[in-house]
């Protein structure tokens, strides 16, 4: 039988049908006949007409309540097995290990282009979980945050990225601080540079990824001119940005494996504006301690305003002291000092007595994705547990700002120091190399770095380490 056929079955007039329609319309007469009497002459004809009242009046509350209720139920399921749509990839399984990638690429700036990308994404089973757009001259870079299966090898993954138009493409983990949407992250990263002059080169790696920062002063230590002339507008290369430091000096950035756009160019351009409009600042929190014979002592944060005090320190400190600090001649320790103190290059804790007096400074100084600590001590606050307390202080501020690594340049015969990056409980590699010791320490977990240390050995803008 055809659907025509039956159809017209279905719509076939029947004598059974019709009989039953008359019986209902007899009955309901009858009923309403019932009704009108026992109202018009019955006694209690008044109560049952506010009865039914009543009752229909509840009856129609409680039906707009189950319809309101109800209104937005998702329509039922079928509960048998349903085959999974052609048109899109099967979901992943409940518990399959996946992994977070970051990925560029460039793709045509045509219509339909980024759609047949997120196609093929989809086709190996890929979420996309966030997309930034970097428009270019010629075409448009891509930045993608994804979860792929686990079982996706990142080679399948760039060839997937190439058959559907992405050319150029770039690849590497993720973690879970890339979930953090781009306005979020960028205001987070100006409110933490506008509370302190030394997070400014921590935001700007954060925002860029691995690159390698130069913050070059004005003038050496000597006087000789080093900066480049910038444009106050900044200068964007492919692979470096170029930008006037506040203090007259100049700021590198660069990033070999990764060129920059012009998107990334306006970001970092906003945070050093800002930097340069704020000045120089430190927080100006202050701790307290008792050391154990008693005495009280202050741990702050310094910058170029302790200058002074800290030139009258060195003036306190014996010969042997400047020079287990400084590494070489004892009359040029003064002229690091302004480097050293400057929140550009890094983070400084000074330690002040009751009265107020200067007696010791621990520098965290940025190097690369490594950290250099240093320690001065007055020689009469010496062996009273201060430099522990500082190298504490300051590999707890690497470990905060994510660097991998903290190391400190000393002499072999400086048992002081050596003991002080002991006690930090971390793993430690120590290497000798003509009387100077390297002391490396990284947290648990973190594989050895397998370069070699050719970098502590280089001379920073100031002619000196």
């Amino acid at each position: 039988m055809t659907e025509a056929s039956s159809a017209r079955s279905t719509r076939r007039p029947h004598w059974r049908r019709d009989l039953v329609e008359l019986a209902a319309m007899f009955t309901a007469v009858a009923v309403a006949d019932v009704v009108a009497n026992t109202v018009a002459h019955g006694p209690s004809g008044p109560v049952l007409l506010c009865s039914s009242a009543v009752a229909l009046l509840a009856t129609a509350v409680f039906h707009v309540w189950w319809s309101r209720r109800h209104e937005n139920a998702p329509p039922p399921t079928d509960t048998g097995a349903t085959a999974p749509s052609p048109a899109g990839p099967a979901p992943q399984a409940a518990g399959q290990e996946t992994t977070l990638w970051r990925m560029r690429t460039t793709v045509r700036d045509e219509p339909g282009s980024l759609a047949a990308l997120c196609t093929a994404l989809a086709g190996q089973r890929v979420d996309i979980l966030s997309l930034q757009t970097h428009p270019l001259s010629d075409g448009t870079v891509d930045e993608f945050l994804l979860r792929a299966p686990g079982s996706l090898r990142a080679d399948e993954l760039t060839r997937t990225v190439a058959g559907a138009g992405g050319a150029h493409s770039w690849l590497e983990r993720a973690d879970a601080h890339d979930l953090v949407d781009a306005p979020t992250r960028m205001l987070g990263l100006a409110t933490r540079t506008a509370l302190d002059s030394a997070e400014l080169p921590l935001a700007l790696r954060q925002l860029l990824g691995r690159c390698t920062i130069h913050s070059v002063p004005a003038r050496s230590l000597r006087g000789r001119p080093l900066a480049e002339q910038v444009p106050t507008e900044g200068v964007l290369e492919e692979h470096r940005m170029k930008f006037r430091d506040s203090s007259g000096g100049s700021l590198t950035i660069e990033r070999p494996q990764l060129p920059f756009t012009p998107t990334e160019f306006a970001r970092v351009r906003a945070l050093v504006d800002l930097d340069a409009r704020l000045g120089q600042r430190v927080p100006p929190r202050r701790d307290v301690l008792t050391l154990p014979e008693g005495n009280e002592i202050t741990i702050r944060r310094a910058d170029t305003s302790d200058l002074a005090a800290a030139r009258e320190m060195h003036d306190r400190c014996s010969p042997r002291t400047l020079a287990l600090r400084y590494h070489g001649p004892v009359g040029d320790a003064d002229r690091y000092l302004g480097h050293l103190l400057s929140p550009r290059f890094g983070r400084t804790l000074a330690v002040e007595t009751a009265s107020g007096r200067l007696v010791a400074l621990g520098h965290l100084l940025w190097d690369g994705e490594e950290t250099e600590v240093a320690l001065l001590v007055e020689d009469a606050w010496q062996q009273r547990g201060i430099g522990a307390e500082l190298l504490r202080r300051l590999a707890g501020m690497a470990a905060e700002t994510g660097c991998e690594s903290v190391y400190a340049i000393t002499q072999a015969s400086n048992t002081g120091m050596v003991a002080a990056m002991r006690g930090l409980g971390l793993p430690l590699d120590y290497q000798i190399e003509e009387g100077t010791l390297v002391i490396t320490a990284r947290p648990a977990g973190l594989p050895a770095r397998r370069e070699s240390r050719e970098s502590v050995r280089i001379q920073d803008a100031t002619g000196r380490r």
